[in-house]
Formats: C-alpha cells, structure tokens, sequence
C-alpha cells in the first residue's frame, strides 16, 4: 500500500501486510494520510498547521516522514473516537515565544476533560527547542479509553516561560494510558528569567497528570530540572505507574506521586546541580492516596538545599511501603532522608539502605504527632559521616510517634570531624525495637519516651567509655532484654526500669 495525503487524492483506505513505515498501525485506522503529499512543508520553513488543520479527521492515522515540521499555532482535535500521529525521525520545530501565534500553550491538544478523545497515539518525534526563547507544551492529552505516546525527544532547555512539555490525563476509571520514553533532559528555565516573566508562577512542569481518574504508566521517561516539579501526578482518583527512568534537579520535587495505589519502581532520581531559585528539590513526595509505593529506586542528592528530602510521605498519603530503595546523600547543607509527616498513615520501610553524609540531619525522620498509625522499619541500614554542624538534626533515626517499630535494622553514625552524632532517638511511646545495631559518635540509642522497649539488640558508642544508651528523666517502663550495651545505660532519672539478661562490656 502507498500512503496518500489529502490533497487532491483523498484520504487512502487502510490495509493490512503493508510495509511502510509504521504499517503494522494501518489496520487500526480507516484512513492514513502521509502529511508532506498532503502539503505540510518538511524543511522547517513554513507552519504545517494549517495542513493539519484541513486534513483533519476522525479514524485516521497522520504520518509524518523524515524532516522538520514547524508548528506556530496549535493544533486542536477533541471528541474523537480514534487518531495516531507517528513520526519517522521527524523533527517538530516549534516557533519561538515571539512569533507563536494565538495562545503561547501547546503544539498539540488532543481531547479536552469535558469533551476527551476515545483512542490516541503519538509516536516518534524529536521535537528541536535548541534556538532562543523556544519550548512549548508538545502534547496535551485527555483521552477516556486508551492512550499510546512512545518516544517524544526534546532538545534544548526550555527558555520561553510557557507551560511545560507534557500533560496526560485518562478521563475514565477504566482507560489506560502508556507514556514511554518521553524524555526532556534539558529540563527548563525559571518564568522570571524568560520572556514570559510576570505572567507564570515558578515556570514549566515537566509532565503534568493532575487529572488523571484511569490508569496512567509512565515508563523509562527521562526529565532534567524544571522549575516547578518534574513528574507532578497527584490526582486522589486514579492509579499512577512510574516505572524506570531518570528524574534530576526539578524545583519542588522530582517525582510527586499520588493515587490508589500508585507507584514508582526501578527509577533513578538525582539531584546534583542546583541553581538559584531552587529552595527545594525533593527526590519523591507521596501524597492524596492510600498503597502508595516505592520499590527499587536509587536516590543520589549531592547538591542540597534544605528541605530536599529524599523522599517526604505527606500528610495526605494514606498508607506507603518504601522497599529496597537506595538513597545517597551529601553536601554541605542539613538535609534528611525520608520523612514522614505527622499526619502520615502508616508506613513500611523495608529493606535498601541510606547513606548520609551531608553537614547534618536526620536519615529517617518520623515527625512527632498525636497519630497513632504504625511506623514499620525492618532490614535497613543507615551509614555515612554527617557533621559540620554539632546543633540540632544529628540522629540517625529520630521518631516521635508512638507505636513504632524497628526490626533487623542497623544505624552507624560516626560523625565527621568530630561531630556528635546519636543513632536511633526514641521520643514517642511504646516503640518495640528489635534484633538492631547500632553505633554513633555519641549516644548509640537515646530513649525520651514512655515503654520503649529494646531487645536482641547491639548498642556501642564510638567514644570511649561513653555509655550506650541514655535514659531521659521522668521517662516511665523502659525494658531492655537481652541486649549488648557497652558501657550500660546512662540513666538521667527514669522510672521503672526494666532490665533481663544484658551484657554490659
């Protein structure tokens, strides 16, 4: 089969066996229309959108061959039933802020909430923002059944100021969405510095999915440092995939996450470049949504402002399991691992470990709170030589919440250039703490709370003759049993102490 354009010929039938480009699509469409015989110029000179906008049509697949397409309006399609855009290494130049004709927001705009397409694909589009004053929103999409987008690459910061390359949505419970390979490395510039100043808060997303109600993947998506949030897909309703990929340097967070069981798994986030305007960038926020989880993802932050945690479990966030995740932290700013936030469900941290070495701070923080949601710690290590900062944010893990628990969990914290550092500092109620290890400059295990209760557990302070456990005043029914404390308990004045079969070296 031979695709036709528009111009003069119609629009060519569909059929299957063909060998062109993209010819294993053709039976999922009525119509295919190759968009240079139908006039789009494909040397980057003049806007195709006028072309596209004739041709437009229902049940059609519009094919884009080799070349550059320049877009200086948007082009707008809704209510739908089913339409594919694919290109074969074609390269969508879009004009800069000045010349962009009509309202400076997308290139495309595919189905809208109140009037969403039913099936879309988008496929195989390098899009050049390299020139000045350049960078657009590619694609927006709302779509109620099925939704395809693979391969979308964008070169060149994002410098105009308008919104930022992506924006998806599925608009019923029971569509689904893939995202795949949708990469903005280059990530983009604060509004404020942009021709757009004035008129944006902060500046671009680098994909939004704030309305998403179906189930939406996100798979190996590569986004550099936006202004405002990377991944931001929040929606309560709805069900989010995260999986693979690398997410760097976004203002805000570089993953936020919400959903009935969302999730994000086997990425990469890091944080090594920060620029003026950033006062936080967090690895992953969890939030609005219950079964929230992280599974196998690799944190680096070496660049911190404070406030970027690695990963903070918002007040919102229902329920969250945090499993084999590696976070690495570093630098000359206080920062903290994970947080979980006072209002927080209950949270299961398992497995992975956490390397902390920045100038201070808590590698696992459990906000204090009248909650009585279950935190779980169990087969994780904390490690690393935080320190130039002997004031304040200098435990390993501090958890103010009552009901906590800790199991096979190891804390070494030697501190750097002298600095004390205690391990794991108990000042809620009621925490069971059980097979642990720990180890700090100063106090290995700090216990401020009312029946804690440590057992089988390795307590040895780095300072010699320094005890490992230290009891605060007035605390009531701390238990240890069968523990190994090296130097016994430094005991201030707490009441109703309980000790079974410890070893003091």
């Amino acid at each position: 089969m031979t695709v036709a354009g528009v111009a003069g010929v119609g629009l060519a039938s569909a059929a299957s066996g063909t060998s062109e480009p993209f010819g294993q699509y053709y039976d999922d469409y009525e119509n295919v229309v190759d968009v240079v015989e139908a006039g789009a110029d494909d040397t980057g000179t003049e806007s195709i959108t006028p072309v596209l906008e004739e041709v437009r049509a229902d049940q059609t697949l519009f094919v884009f061959p080799e070349g550059k397409y320049y877009m200086d309006e948007q082009f707008r399609f809704t209510g739908f039933d089913n339409i594919g855009f694919v290109g074969e290494n074609a390269t969508l130049v879009p004009a800069n802020y000045h010349d962009f004709d009509g309202p400076r927001f997308r290139l495309f705009r595919l189905g809208v909430s109140y009037r969403p397409g039913d099936r879309l694909r988008f496929e195989g589009f390098n899009v050049d923002q390299t020139a000045p004053d350049t960078g657009i929103r590619v694609i927006e999409a709302a779509i109620a059944q099925q939704l395809e987008v693979r391969d979308i690459s964008i070169a060149g910061e994002h410098d105009s100021g308008t919104w930022g390359p992506g924006m998806f949505a599925i608009t019923d419970p029971s569509g689904h969405g893939t995202v795949e390979r949708f990469r903005a490395p280059d990530g983009g510039l604060h509004a404020d510095e942009t021709p757009n100043a004035g008129n944006m808060w902060r500046g671009p997303i680098g994909i939004e999915a704030n309305t998403n109600v179906g189930h939406l993947e996100f798979r190996d998506c590569e986004l550099g440092g936006f202004p405002d949030n990377g991944l931001y897909a929040v929606n309560d309703e709805g069900q989010i995939t995260v999986d693979g990929g690398r997410f760097a340097n976004s203002n805000g967070a570089n993953v936020r996450l919400g959903g009935e069981g969302s999730q994000i798994k086997n990425a990469t986030i890091e944080v090594d470049r920060t620029r003026s305007y950033d006062n936080s960038q967090r690895g992953i926020r969890l939030e609005n949504g219950d079964e929230l989880h992280v599974d196998d993802v690799e944190i680096s932050i070496t660049a911190p402002q404070p406030t970027s945690h690695a990963i903070s479990v918002m007040n919102s966030c229902e329920t969250a399991r945090i499993e084999d995740t590696t976070i690495e932290i570093s630098g000359e700013q206080v920062n903290h691992g994970i947080v979980v936030s006072p209002q927080a469900g209950y949270t299961h941290i398992v497995g992975g470990e956490i390397v902390h070495e920045p100038a201070g701070g808590y590698p696992i923080w459990i906000r204090e709170t009248d909650t009585q949601d279950q935190i779980l710690v169990e087969l994780l290590d904390v490690s690393g030589e935080a320190g130039v900062t002997s004031a304040g944010f200098r435990d390993g893990i501090r958890c103010g919440r009552n009901n906590c628990r800790f199991s096979h969990v190891t804390v070494d914290q030697p501190g750097r250039s002298g600095v004390d550092r205690n391990g794991l500092v108990i000042t809620g109620d009621e925490a069971t703490i059980y097979k642990g290890t720990f180890r700090a400059s100063q106090y290995p295990y700090v216990d401020q709370g009312n029946g804690n209760h440590l057992r089988n557990s390795d307590a040895e302070s780095y300072r010699d003759g320094l005890e490992g456990v230290r009891l605060y005043p007035d605390i009531d029914g701390p238990e240890f049993r069968v523990n190994r404390i090296v130097n016994g308990i430094d005991d201030l004045g707490a009441n109703d102490v309980l000790t079974w079969r410890n070893t003091y070296e």
